[in-house]
């Protein structure tokens, strides 16, 4: 079963990253998601011109990443919400659907009617999705919110990568990290509100926040924080876990780092000792045992700083290589997009543009069956306003008709 998720509709009317990311992933499974878009402007997300001081779009290109990720795989409809021209045919669309989605604040839904009450009474079995910043209840329900502000500051993701002594907090390392984390979320919950569904003949109403899913993510500190009953000591500089030499990062001759995370020392630290041309300290007594080792962790970090500082990135990765032990290359985002394990899986994925030009995107993390991701473009804004209302019985004359109104695109 390449696509799990086919035979399922989806109607998204949701923009920018964070749910819209979800119906991509749902596309990628099979899903028919059809998007509703406002018909004059579209998903804001389609007029961002730079991401992260970035440029949305190469030279020359009109394929834009951006767009193109978190939505992937759907229809476009524009339609308008607020006119009651249109009304019919949203409510059509509705009633053909298993799932809605949706990332509008409370007092927009209730103004568009497409609140919780409104979407059930047209369809009483749907699956009712909500993503939101700070969740569906509580003094901040009605507030907007990005992943930068829910998930990264205030679900203590900054302040857990944030020195004692920067004068900043540390910033995501890439556009929508955090809403990239959340849409697969939602993805996930949509399955299993599909299966209960199914097993019990029940709906659900599906409730993510940006500020769960970063809390979800930095769930280590927090649950240490709740256990010991105060804000936990800030991080220092050192990335090795505290008294394991064999974690944290190193680096080579040409500036490049490895990241070590062996967490048995003691298993790896001969062999690895003896790659690098350390054989005193493999047998040395003070790094013999565990206790030993955490010990005189600084002496032991201290020669694998220089042996790997002696060394240049790529002798450094080929004797890692003959190891076994756990580790990874700090790779830049080009590198991840050539890297041999996301080529061999299906993890990068091509996908041809409205120009017919071929392009790459990342694909979704989770793969059926041993097949590589399949994606379709994003869909050009409202390109299947006509197609999707001819599914629902509408004649030309009527397409024609709203078109003046100003209800479609």
């Amino acid at each position: 079963m390449r696509k799990p998720m086919t035979g399922v509709r989806v109607l998204e009317v949701a923009q920018f990253t964070f749910v819209p990311s979800a119906g991509a992933v749902l596309a990628d499974w099979g899903a028919d998601v059809i998007k509703v878009e406002n018909p004059v402007t579209g998903d804001a997300q389609r007029g961002l011109v730079t991401v992260a001081g970035r440029s949305a779009t190469a030279p020359g290109v009109s394929f834009s990443p951006t767009v193109e990720a978190p939505n992937r795989g759907k229809r476009s409809v524009g339609l308008s919400l607020a006119l009651n021209q249109s009304r019919p045919v949203f409510e059509e669309l509705v009633r053909r659907s298993d799932v809605f989605l949706t990332n509008h604040l409370p007092q927009a839904r209730a103004k568009l009617r497409i609140d919780l009450d409104e979407i059930r009474r047209i369809n009483p079995s749907i699956i009712y999705v909500a993503g939101s910043g700070f969740g569906s209840e509580g003094p901040d329900r009605d507030n907007g919110a990005y992943d930068s502000t829910a998930f990264w500051a205030r679900a203590g993701n900054a302040d857990g990568v944030t020195a004692a002594e920067s004068e900043v907090p540390v910033g995501m390392p890439a556009g929508a990290f955090g809403d990239n984390i959340g849409g697969i979320t939602i993805a996930g919950a949509v399955a299993a509100a599909l299966y209960g569904r199914q097993a019990t003949g029940e709906t659900s109403v599906v409730d993510v926040s940006l500020l769960a899913v970063g809390a979800w993510a930095n769930q280590s500190n927090v649950n240490l924080a709740m256990l010991y009953g105060c804000p936990l000591p800030k991080i220092d500089h050192r990335t090795q876990a505290l008294g394991n030499p064999l974690t944290g990062a190193y680096r080579c001759s040409d500036g490049r780092f490895i990241q070590l995370s062996m967490l048995q020392p003691t298993r790896y630290w001969a062999p690895l000792c003896r790659l690098l041309g350390l054989r005193k300290a493999a047998d040395d007594e003070r790094f013999e045992t565990s206790e030993s080792l955490a010990a005189n962790a600084d002496e032991a970090t201290a020669l694998l700083a220089d042996a790997i500082g002696a060394r240049t990135f790529d002798d450094c990765t080929r004797l890692l290589d003959l190891l076994g032990g756990q580790w990874a290359p700090v790779q830049d985002a080009w590198e991840v997009a050539n890297d041999e394990s996301m080529l061999a899986n299906g993890r990068i994925a091509t996908v041809e543009d409205a120009q017919g030009n071929r392009q790459r995107l990342v694909a979704n993390p989770v793969k059926f069956d041993d097949a590589f991701a399949e994606l379709s473009r994003a869909p050009l804004f409202a390109e299947h306003t006509d197609e999707v209302l001819r599914e629902l019985g509408m004649e030309d004359h009527d397409l024609i008709d709203l078109k003046i109104e100003g209800a479609i695109t």
